[in-house]
């Protein structure tokens, strides 16, 4: 049996964190943009599971392995839950990390900390080539700082200060954040079906 995991993902800050959640596992972890040919599904559900569930069978089809898949979104209360399942093109198709920062402080100018709660949500979705799927949801609480802070992790990380303590993300260390995070949270939902596919060694 090929113990590869497919990992449904063209963005390698995601491989990498997902890869350090998932150390023991008895797989090589391997990205679909590495497979010839292959392109990213449409994320075009309306829900985070909906996206995650695509993206896995679609990955899961075309190589032939099971697939894992997640869609990560960062709800503001007061935006009434957006950005959401757009939270990636949160500023438009194709902007970048901090094209989306700056749009979302524009959005909360002026509130005071207490009307910038927020939370991370993730689900993960695991494929089978048979067409079997789990999925499972972690998130993490929080609010919106007013200025980035930090220089690690990516994405919505500068600007998300974890409810537990007064940094934001980007200013913990990978372990710290592996620790705690929402992906790390959905990822352990479904590690017994992982480790029934991939023992660890």
């Amino acid at each position: 049996m090929d113990k590869t995991l497919v990992i449904a993902t063209f963005n390698p800050h995601k491989l990498a964190e997902i890869s350090a959640i998932l150390p023991g596992l008895g797989a090589a972890l391997r990205a679909l943009s590495s497979f010839p040919g292959s392109v990213p599904a449409e994320e075009d559900g309306a829900t985070l599971e909906a996206n995650a569930v695509k993206k896995a069978v679609a990955a899961a089809r075309y190589t032939g392995l099971p697939a894992l898949a997640d869609d990560t979104g960062l709800e503001v209360d007061a935006l009434g839950g957006a950005p959401g399942v757009r939270s990636a093109r949160y500023a438009g198709e194709g902007c970048s990390y901090a094209d989306n920062n700056a749009r979302l402080l524009l959005a909360l100018a002026g509130l005071p900390p207490e009307r910038r709660l927020a939370r991370f949500a993730c689900v993960t979705a695991l494929a089978l080539p048979s067409g079997e799927v789990k999925t499972a949801r972690g998130t993490l609480e929080g609010r919106i700082a007013a200025v980035p802070r930090g220089a690690n992790g990516f994405g919505y990380d500068p600007l998300f200060e974890v409810a537990r303590g007064p940094r934001t993300l980007a200013e913990f260390s990978e372990a710290e954040k592996n620790a705690v995070s929402h992906r790390a949270a959905s990822l352990k939902g479904l590690l017994p079906a992982l480790l029934e596919l991939f023992p660890a060694p």
